[in-house]
């Protein structure tokens, strides 16, 4: 069966019927419409299409972009369309997964999705690389300095105050004050 899904953004008043049209006229038997934006995953009438294709199916839609602005998410689809032994058809970019040339299509933008992740990977760790270099750290900042942890350190070794104490001290949790006596100074 031919699966058609038809998919406007809810704020600019769009109407669906020229998708409907499209999807009719290229062979759609039961249409699935949607009035959301392509960004978000929690599409109830996506995933009640998704809940009932089954293997043979051909999900049909009339833009790659109708079915999701991501490409990690259009990529996702695809990858679970093809678990469940489904193809997929875009009308206007004549992409066809149940044809060989469209099977070999899809493979190249996964291909280029993966080398973009893989490029993003990179440039994120020689960032912080670069951060380290110059002094900076990542992460929360502390909630004590050097000397409020060095007076803790010798209230509490020398028996003056408790963890506990100190906590309410300085204002922190008790747990703080517990990591802190861990650490080795």
């Amino acid at each position: 069966m031919q699966v058609g899904y038809a998919r406007v953004s809810k704020q600019n008043e769009q109407d669906t019927a020229a998708q409907l049209r499209a999807l009719k006229t290229g062979g759609a038997e039961r249409l699935f419409t949607e009035h959301a934006s392509g960004g978000r995953w929690d599409r109830p009438e996506l995933h009640k299409m998704l809940d009932q294709l089954r293997a043979g199916d051909v999900v049909v839609v009339w833009k790659l972009d109708r079915l999701s602005r991501s490409l990690k998410d259009v990529l996702h689809l695809m990858e679970l369309l093809g678990e469940k032994g489904v193809g997929f058809r875009s009308l206007t970019e004549a992409i066809d997964t149940t044809t060989p040339a469209g099977r070999m299509m899809m493979q190249m933008v996964g291909a280029f999705a993966e080398f973009e992740r893989a490029m993003i990977r990179e440039r994120t760790n020689a960032g912080l690389e670069q951060a380290r270099l110059e002094g900076r750290v990542g992460g929360r900042k502390r909630k004590l300095l050097p000397h409020q942890e060095q007076a803790i350190r010798e209230s509490v070794g020398s028996g003056q105050r408790t963890a506990a104490q100190c906590a309410r001290l300085f204002g922190v949790h008790p747990s703080t004050i517990t990591r802190l006596l861990q650490r080795q100074p």
